[in-house]
């Protein structure tokens, strides 16, 4: 498997924007998918975005459809999460994940066995 590490978090006005990126280190990164969750205080890990080991397929909670875009960049072993018309109802902290098995996909966290430690990202209104 392998390890993850985020960055990009931070305190932003609502409407703007903020890029998460997550580095991860270990062997097969372009073989799994990879997904973004957040985590609101006193609220339950939701699915925010996902993208196929290739890259070629993206999902979105409905959530943020139109607002977040997810991209890899499988040579840089770094799968991004671009954040737009951010919202206070976004604050929370976000984890990359990689999904347990190679070449599958998935939103539910159980499909996920590595985890970041997470960063946190907090609009303001």
């Amino acid at each position: 498997q392998v390890q993850l590490v985020e960055s990009g978090g931070g305190l932003v006005q609502a409407g703007g924007s903020l890029r998460l990126s997550c580095a991860a280190s270990g062997r097969g990164f372009s073989s799994y998918a990879m997904g973004w969750f957040r985590q609101a205080p006193g609220k339950e890990r939701e699915f925010v975005a996902g993208i196929s080991w290739g890259g070629g397929s993206t999902y979105y909670a409905d959530s943020v459809k139109g607002r977040f875009t997810i991209s890899r960049d499988n040579a840089k072993n770094t799968v991004y999460l671009q954040m737009n018309s951010l919202k206070p109802e976004d604050t929370a902290i976000y984890h990359c994940a990689a999904h347990i098995y190679r070449y599958r996909s998935g939103t539910s966290p159980a499909d996920f066995g590595s985890w970041g430690q997470g960063t946190q990202v907090t609009v303001s209104s």
